[in-house]
């Protein structure tokens, strides 16, 4: 898809005053044939608890029937006691952690979801976004089915139960095949695990093994936490289906050229992970590295904005051969829930979460290198507070192309209007930022970092469009949106 005139009040903007990041993703696991499946799962949603710190839940299968514990907060204050094996027993389980980007943050929305189906019990959870979620709702509930929450996940749950294939596996992919934009998902029934990621992988999701038994995970990070092998990365569009007989390997989709999602590779992925067999580590090193060539400064230390801006600082100074120093400490003791009682308290937020390092700053023209800007009011707030604490000179460097479109896959990244990019040039940034210079990695500096000679526009190898406008899919719910919109003010015209 190619870009269009860009929503300004879609998707609904979610702002954490503490934090202007785009919102972590969710992350999914699964493992079969194992006993203690529920523990293996606690310790792997540990591994990606920095996709979602919202809500978290568990299913397992004991061989008889489903048990399933969904909670509100982190795993660790959820899951962190030593009984998960009497709490949810069974020797295959799936488990996943969440930050909402479609349904409101309450507990009906926590997944795994689950349902009683005529051949069993299923239970599924799901990272990503459906982008024709809300047409397929309106017209499941028009057929008389009930939801249960307002999840874009249940949609895949109602469409398997709707299917009439025979088989429940067909049945799930009869219910892939009516869903558009990204998914990675895993999915528990009384006798199979499952697995599948969308046709342009722009969810990742891999598999590996432990003591033989097969292992889902959205990242490497989550195989590493229990000790599990790496095996290989489930395919674009590939269903695996996991029972004591094995893995099989379904691709009911065409074939079409994968675009996975550069942003696994900015500021999702754990810096440990391998995704899609680069390292996210090096990648970001690499962003630096290229940041220096494209945007050199004359300064006198390199500083990241932590945690996520740490490897790209580590390229950039080595590059450049500039001292690198961490001149920002970060508090990692502050929940997302704090709530700021005054204006005045909001406007220090940024402080319960960064603090200053004068000892590194005084005196310095410093480089703060930051894995991306999205709004840039917490990079204001932390470009002042850099010169409170003696900076002569502030440049700040984007390890990431400038934001100008939002995203419709899972990031809960603000419409157009809440972009720092999407309408100002540079010098206006510049300006509103209060630094004496900024820059942007390019996108074909982009490219370069993942080990492209650069951006093809014909065929781009990334889900790129948070910079291009260019989206790998349909974007069937916007479209509706904006034509009803567009026939609400010709009939607001009419009237007036």
């Amino acid at each position: 898809m190619t870009r269009q005139n860009m929503p300004q009040d879609w998707p609904p903007l979610l702002i954490d005053p503490l934090d202007d990041k785009p919102r972590d993703e969710c992350g999914v696991f699964g493992v079969y044939g194992l006993q203690d499946a529920a523990p293996l799962t606690v310790l792997g949603l540990h591994g990606l608890q920095h996709r979602g710190q919202e809500a978290c839940g568990i299913a397992s299968y004991d061989g008889k029937r489903f048990h399933s514990e969904r909670h509100m907060g982190l795993v660790s204050d959820n899951f962190s006691d030593m009984d998960m094996a009497t709490r949810l027993p069974g020797d295959a389980a799936i488990g996943h952690v969440r930050y909402s980007t479609q349904g409101e943050t309450a507990l009906r929305n926590v997944q795994p979801l689950y349902a009683d189906l005529k051949s069993g019990g299923f239970a599924v959870a799901h990272n990503g976004n459906l982008t024709n979620a809300r047409a397929l709702r309106a017209q499941l509930v028009s057929d008389g089915a009930i939801f249960q929450s307002t999840s874009d996940t249940e949609v895949v749950l109602q469409l398997v139960a709707k299917s009439r294939r025979t088989h429940l596996v067909y049945r799930f992919i009869d219910a892939l095949k009516k869903i558009e934009g990204a998914y990675a998902l895993v999915a528990l029934t009384n006798k199979k695990l499952i697995g599948a990621r969308d046709p342009y992988g722009i969810r990742p999701l891999v598999l590996g093994r432990l003591a033989g038994a097969p292992v889902l995970a959205s990242e490497t990070c989550a195989l590493d936490m229990i000790g599990a092998k790496f095996e290989r990365n489930i395919e674009p569009g590939e269903v695996v289906v996991i029972t004591k007989d094995g893995v099989q390997s379904y691709h009911p989709f065409a074939k079409v050229r994968p675009r996975p999602c550069v942003f696994e590779f900015v500021y999702f992925s754990r810096p440990d992970s391998i995704v899609d067999g680069k390292s996210v580590y090096e990648v970001r090193k690499r962003m630096g590295k290229r940041l220096a060539i494209e945007h050199p400064a004359d300064v006198d230390v390199i500083v990241p904005v932590p945690d996520s801006g740490v490897p790209a600082a580590l390229g950039m100074a080595q590059e450049a051969n500039i001292p690198f120093e961490l001149g920002i400490i970060r508090n990692h003791y502050v929940g997302r829930t704090f709530i700021q009682p005054s204006q005045s308290v909001r406007d220090m937020g940024v402080r319960l979460k960064h603090a200053a390092n004068p000892a590194v700053l005084a005196g310095k023209r410093v480089m703060l290198v930051d894995d991306s800007i999205v709004r840039g009011t917490t990079s204001l707030k932390i470009v002042r507070m850099v010169r409170e604490a003696g900076a002569t000179e502030v440049h700040f460097r984007s390890a990431s192309p400038q934001i100008r479109y939002p995203d419709f896959y899972g990031i809960d990244m603000p419409n157009a209007d809440h972009l720092l990019a999407a309408k100002r040039s540079l010098e206006e940034m510049k300006k509103m930022l209060e630094v004496d210079s900024l820059g942007f990695l390019s996108v074909d500096g982009l490219y370069w970092a993942m080990g492209e000679e650069r951006r093809q526009t014909d065929a781009p190898a990334y889900a790129d469009h948070y910079f291009t406008g260019d989206y790998p899919t349909r974007l069937t719910d916007y479209e509706q949106h904006n034509a009803d919109k567009a026939k609400q003010l010709s009939l607001l015209s009419e009237v007036a």
